[in-house]
């Protein structure tokens, strides 16, 4: 059953999550898996037909994943982040900064490429296959909000240095 948290294996829990494959070519290309023992995040593959050349600083492209998710459960969520080198090294960046995939959703995954690079910089070539995202599982809380006229108890920041914690 989707959702249900087991204990430990190598140290955390495990939760199920069941994939749906929509881009047959994702059994050659191998599916989305862990890289490493230590790694945080999947691996996510651009299922496109052929190449796409990405224009610095044109419109973000949705770009399929080849693969749905069910949680079944309400206490995680997905978060679709670029891979470090291609956007250290490329400029290949989420067109959404972080994608955020609700645990409710089941449609296709799909991510927002953008080359954030200057005008006048090369475009970015995705191929058919290719790694070009990351999705890690993340815990969501949902707190009870409660209406208040002054806060029960005080910080030693209090409201203060918004937007920086320094001077």
């Amino acid at each position: 059953m989707a959702g249900r948290i087991r204990g430990p294996q190598g140290g955390r829990p495990v939760l199920r999550v069941e994939i749906k494959v929509l881009d047959p070519r994702l059994h050659e290309w191998g599916l989305p898996s862990y890289q490493t023992a230590g790694a945080s995040a999947i691996d996510l593959i651009a299922c496109i037909d052929g190449d796409l050349l990405i224009r610095p600083q044109a419109p973000a492209v949705l770009i399929p994943s080849g693969i749905a998710l069910f949680c079944d459960t309400a206490g995680i969520a997905g978060l679709v982040l670029p891979r470090s080198g291609l956007g250290h090294k490329k400029g290949l960046v989420m067109g959404n900064s972080v994608g955020l995939i609700d645990s409710d959703y089941t449609g296709q995954i799909q991510i927002s490429a953008w080359n954030r690079n200057p005008p006048g910089s090369d475009p970015i070539l995705i191929r058919s296959g290719e790694r070009i995202a990351q999705m890690m599982f993340v815990p969501v809380l949902h707190p009870e909000f409660a209406l208040v006229q002054a806060f029960s108890g005080e910080t030693d920041r209090g409201g203060g240095s918004f937007g920086s914690t320094g001077s």
